[in-house]
Formats: C-alpha cells, sequence, structure tokens
C-alpha cells in the first residue's frame, strides 16, 4: 500500500468518526432526565398539568444555565427556562427535585432539579415577588422513585 492510499483510508476514519460523533448524545452529558409528576407543578410562568416530562440541559458545555421541559413524547416544548447553579457539598445518589410547599390551592413550586451524581443542580427563576414568597414557603428535596415525584 502506498503512503498516499494509507493517508486517504486514515483521513476517511477520521472523518466518518467526526460526523457521527455529533449524532450520539449520552443522557450525563445533556443531563436527560424523564420525570413524572403525581400532581400539578408550577415552573416559572406556567403549571405542568399531573404526568410525564422530559428535561433536558440544552446549549453548549460552556453554558449550562438552559433547562428545557418536553412532553413525554416529545412533541410539545412546555418552557426552556434559565436557571442558576445551584452548589451541593455531595453528588445527588438519583434524581432530586426540590419544592416549595405552598397551600392546598396552589401547586407544588419546582425550586431545583438535580441530575444523578451532579453536585450543581438547576435553580428555577422566577420573578422577584414570587420569589420572595416561595423562599417564605417550606422546601421539600424529593428523590427519584420508580413511581414518580
Amino acid at each position: 500500500m502506498t503512503m498516499k492510499r494509507m493517508l486517504s483510508i486514515v483521513f476517511a476514519a477520521v472523518l466518518g468518526c467526526t460526523v457521527i460523533l455529533p449524532l450520539a448524545s449520552a443522557s450525563e452529558s445533556d443531563q436527560l432526565t424523564k420525570v413524572t409528576f403525581a400532581e400539578a407543578v408550577e415552573i416559572p410562568g406556567t403549571v405542568l398539568p399531573a404526568g410525564s416530562y422530559w428535561f433536558v440541559l440544552t446549549g453548549d458545555t460552556f453554558s449550562r444555565n438552559l433547562v428545557r421541559i418536553y412532553s413525554s413524547d416529545w412533541k410539545t416544548v412546555y418552557a426552556t427556562e434559565f436557571t442558576v447553579d445551584s452548589h451541593h457539598l455531595k453528588p445527588a445518589s438519583d434524581t432530586t427535585i426540590t419544592f416549595a410547599e405552598r397551600e392546598s390551592s396552589q401547586p407544588q413550586a419546582l425550586l431545583e432539579w438535580r441530575f444523578p451524581g451532579e453536585t450543581i443542580g438547576h435553580e428555577f427563576q422566577y420573578r422577584k415577588p414570587e420569589q420572595r414568597e416561595l423562599a417564605q414557603d417550606k422546601q421539600q428535596t424529593v428523590t427519584a422513585t420508580e413511581g414518580g415525584f
């Protein structure tokens, strides 16, 4: 085999890998998580009815603050939310969600979502008046179970 032919084969293999690589996305890089809520849950600007949703980080590896929420069949985008990093000392053992417990007439508000193995969670940003109100509510962090949240 000539050197030119060998370089052509190596170049073709490298090019093939770089074209295929972006099509594969691991759940850890985008933190893809299916979440099921037994009751309606408030997120900034809307209320998600009881049901299953996909939570996924969007953007590049340097901007990890956008969370997109899809329906369980991926046909509807319910929200694209700006979040702020919340730091924890220990990694999450499983998916965890922190809620603000509100009076019975209002749905619980989703405050933070954290992916398993991560020490950094994604804190949802509410409008200032609502943020003050939610800060006074009792907060509860729940770990995922097979039945959902």
